[in-house]
């Protein structure tokens, strides 16, 4: 989990051991088909997650940008072509998929869409 203390976030032991393992899984598909998929990132900390995704699409031809997130859905016109940019709710843009694949139904509970197969998904505003 990544918290912010102040202006910088906490980099516990945890932290540290789950970038390594990211760092591990990067290094492992370097030049492999991968699909970048950022949900609803904004512009309060783009070099987190934004800026990393948008250069490692740019150097891998085989990668592809996603990016789903209500009024910020951008990306470098440098890898356009690479790039799936959806102005959108997240929520309701994966409700909508899996509308579009079958077998859902809402349940009870708010902000939640329970797949008729069982595995439930749960999505926030």
């Amino acid at each position: 989990m990544n918290l912010r203390s102040d202006d910088t976030f906490v980099e516990d032991e945890g932290w540290h051991r789950a970038a390594e393992r990211y760092e591990n899984f990067l290094q492992t598909r370097n030049g492999h088909r991968i699909l970048f998929l950022e949900l609803g990132v904004g512009y309060n900390t783009p070099v987190i997650i934004k800026y990393p995704f948008w250069q490692m699409t740019a150097r891998n031809p085989r990668a592809i940008y996603a990016c789903i997130n209500y009024g910020q859905a951008v990306c470098p016109k440098e890898i356009e072509h690479q790039s799936i940019c959806i102005d959108s709710d997240v929520g309701e843009c994966i409700k909508q998929l899996l509308e579009r694949m079958g077998g859902y139904r809402e349940s009870g509970k708010q902000n939640s869409v329970q797949r008729t197969h069982g595995r439930k998904h749960s999505f926030c505003p």
